[in-house]
This record gives C-alpha cells, structure tokens and sequence, in this order.
C-alpha cells in the first residue's frame, strides 16, 4: 500500500470545496493509500480551516479528528530547508521519515520538485489517475 502525505492545501480544498481534493481525503478514509501526517502539518491545516474558510473552533476540531484518525502521524525530527516555502518542508520531513511514495499537492514549491528523495510529487489529478 502507498504511503501518501497531503500538502496543507489539499485538506483545504477537500473540506471546503470538494471536488478531486475530498475524493483523495475519501480515498484515505477507505483504506487506499495510508496517510501520514505530523503535528506540524495539522496545525497548519487547523489555522488554514480557521483563517482562509472560516471554520470555527468546533468544525475544526472535528476535521482535525477525522485527519488523525485515519493518518499515521510521524513526528519528525530533524528540520529540512530544501525549498523556500517552510511550510512545504514540513511536507518533505513527513514524508522522508515516513518511507512515502507520494506528496500530493497544488504548489508550485512542491511539484517543481518533481521528485525529491524517492519521492513523487504529484498534483490532485495527476494522483488520481495514477
């Protein structure tokens, strides 16, 4: 089974637009990939909900649950600075610690990488159709 991290933008869409973004999030609830996470990443996920959708603490809460429960949560640690965006390297550190196949995201940062590490980066639809 692939292990798979989710850029912060990718939970975003998911739970507030839907589209192929929450098919990948249903794709991991159903056991097709395994999610990892990091407390890094969620965090960042908690504050986009709260700021860029407006989720309230409760709704939040909720989604965060739902990430954790279904997510291998690693905690990374060392720190990495492979690209400027440090956010993104939060993505990488789970990633690398985790043994993943696959990033999956919407930035540029990211997918320019192509692949980093044995790592692929992927876009939404591009994972998808994989």
């Amino acid at each position: 089974m692939s292990r798979v991290v989710l850029d912060t933008n990718v939970y975003v869409s998911a739970y507030g637009f839907g589209g192929k973004p929450a098919d990948v999030m249903r794709a991991a609830i159903t056991g097709e990939f395994e999610l990892v996470s990091s407390p890094a990443i969620l965090v960042e996920v908690a504050d986009k909900l709260e700021t860029v959708l407006g989720f309230d603490r409760e709704h939040t809460e909720a989604v965060i649950l739902q990430i954790t429960r279904v997510a291998t949560i690693v905690r990374p640690s060392e720190q990495l600075a492979v690209v400027d965006d440090e956010a993104d390297n939060r993505i990488l550190e789970a990633a690398a610690l985790s043994g993943a196949e696959y990033v999956v995201s919407g930035d540029h940062h990211l997918l320019d990488l192509g692949t980093w590490s044995g790592v692929r980066m992927l876009a939404v639809a591009d994972f998808l159709s994989r």
